[in-house]
């Protein structure tokens, strides 16, 4: 049956891409544009920085630190610190990534593996603070609150994966760890890969360009799929039927969030436009930024498929994500007193709004590296 679904499925899609040539032209191509001006430049950095540091031992040297930070707040080894840093500031689908590259290695579990992949997977601070707030709402002071709200619950969500097969097994002890230790650990790592500089540099890039392309590549298709879902007005029915049975969130408001549901920036765009309540335009994105779209599942499937984690406990995290995150931004704008200054989003020059991304995912990869060798040196003077 599901054999058959597929091929109906494929079928209209190729049907519609030979009826609407020029609509498909044009969704690819505005899709292909933001891969090549905004995702290409932000992610490609950090991709060829975490090749290198995976290789060249830095991650097994951070484990060896945070294991004893890791294993009771989420039950997960200390090189999985190293996951979390990098998918909190550089987004998706850098988490999934690097979670399959140590899932490959046998470094975690197929259980740990899911765990991880749980909650490393966010919108970048590049995405929140500029595309979102400052881009679309035009109020830069509200990307605190989105910020907040989505990584916060994201936590939430890694902390319930705790108790995910959890098993009474007998506690381990946690040793002190040791720079001897790590740094034992990072030279044994740099012994087993005999490549050179020159080979490492070469091969860091070469992976890193097919990783980000293949972003770029669900990005268009995502893309063309919606376009033709609106054409044939499948989201307007959707919403129809959904409105039918809740009058009284507005059609425009349903319609906006199937969309999202679909694809995370378009649904994003529409619910502003939707929306004319600013806590209800926050409320319904970070739900959607939580939920993160079908275009970023197929990306995470992707990236996972040579190996043996599975989807769904993805999607359940994806769930509670979008809940979590759609409560937090309400409690946030009720309690915080934030300065909201309106900035129209045609005075962000292409140019400022990428720069303004690498910066925010640096400063934030640097803070969150701090925080985390910082907790794990205090715990280790107070035992």
């Amino acid at each position: 049956m599901s054999v058959v679904i597929r091929v109906i499925g494929l079928s209209l899609l190729a049907l519609g891409m030979f009826i609407y040539p020029q609509e498909v032209l044009n969704s690819a191509g505005a899709s292909l544009t933001l891969w090549w001006r905004f995702v290409l430049p932000a992610l490609l950095p950090f991709f060829i920085l975490s090749e290198l540091l995976m290789a060249s031992g830095f991650v097994h040297f951070l484990g060896v630190f945070l294991e004893s930070l890791m294993r009771p707040i989420f039950r997960l080894p200390g090189q999985a610190a190293f996951v979390v840093a990098m998918g909190y500031t550089s987004g998706f689908p850098m988490g999934a990534v690097l979670t399959a590259r140590l899932r490959k290695a046998g470094k975690i579990s197929r259980i740990e593996g899911e765990r991880l992949l749980a909650f490393t997977n966010n919108p970048s601070p590049g995405f929140m603070f500029g595309a979102v707030a400052s881009g679309m709402l035009g109020k830069p002071s509200l990307g605190v609150v989105l910020a907040a709200s989505v990584y916060l619950a994201n936590l939430m969500v890694g902390f319930l994966f705790r108790f995910y097969h959890f098993s009474a097994s007998p506690a381990q002890s946690l040793r002190l760890p040791s720079f001897q230790q790590a740094w034992h650990e990072l030279k044994t790592a740099q012994l087993q890969d005999k490549r050179t500089l020159g080979q490492l540099l070469s091969d860091s890039i070469k992976q890193s360009f097919t990783t980000v392309l293949m972003v770029g590549g669900f990005m268009a298709f995502f893309s063309v799929i919606l376009r033709l879902l609106n054409i044939w007005r499948i989201t307007f029915l959707l919403a129809s039927l959904s409105h039918y049975l809740v009058r009284a969130i507005p059609l425009s408001i349903q319609q906006a969030f199937f969309n999202g549901l679909l694809e995370m920036t378009i649904g994003c765009q529409q619910s502003i436009q939707a929306v004319p309540i600013i806590n209800q335009q926050i409320a319904l994105l970070a739900l959607l930024m939580g939920w993160s779209g079908l275009s970023v599942f197929a990306q995470i499937i992707g990236f996972i498929s040579g190996t043996d984690l599975r989807i769904a406990p993805f999607i359940a995290a994806r769930t509670l994500h979008g809940i979590f995150a759609l409560g937090l931004s309400q409690l946030f704008l009720k309690f915080a007193k934030l300065p909201v200054m309106a900035l129209p989003s045609q005075s962000l020059s292409p140019q400022s709004q990428f720069w303004s991304t690498w910066h925010l995912s640096l400063l934030m990869f640097l803070g969150a590296s701090g925080i985390l060798l910082s907790l794990a040196a205090s715990q280790r003077l107070h035992r």
